[in-house]
């Protein structure tokens, strides 16, 4: 059995991740000391591990819960998982597209402005015209610098 900070440094997690983590019932350790501490078996410390990796994959902790889920079902359908993997890569995809755009528009105002002691630059032009613009969402696939 280890501590909470055993199985921090033996799961890549903090202390605090791992309370919060059964704050959310995504797991609930085996076990306690006679003082009320958490103890953790090696069944907690592989949890851990599957919660983290999921978690570095950028999955939600709703995502999570439903991935812990259905891993801890022996009798579960593939085909769950990989719809909920399959989801996660296109909201991952569009992410990243829209990160993309948002690079491309200040990629295009830096490379208007001068860069020097001219007072006069078209990155804060850009994102003050925005700034001004009707609320509504944001198209990143063009640059407003003219």
């Amino acid at each position: 059995m280890h501590t909470i900070g055993e199985a921090a440094t033996l799961t890549g997690l903090t202390p605090k991740m791992i309370r919060y983590y059964e704050s959310q019932a995504l797991f609930a350790p085996h076990g306690r000391s006679a003082a009320g501490y958490r103890l953790y078996d090696e069944a907690d410390l592989h949890a851990l591990r599957f919660i983290r990796s999921a978690r570095d994959l950028g999955f939600s902790l709703a995502q999570v819960a439903a991935l812990t889920d259905l891993w801890r079902d022996r009798h579960r359908a593939s085909a769950e998982v990989k719809r909920l993997a399959l989801d996660h890569i296109e909201a991952l995809e569009h992410k990243a597209a829209v990160l993309h755009s948002m690079a491309a528009t200040l990629r295009a105002l830096a490379e208007h402005c001068h860069g020097d002691e001219r007072p006069d630059c078209p990155i804060l032009e850009g994102l003050a015209a925005n700034a001004t613009a009707p609320s509504q969402p944001a198209d990143h696939s063009r640059s407003s610098v003219r």
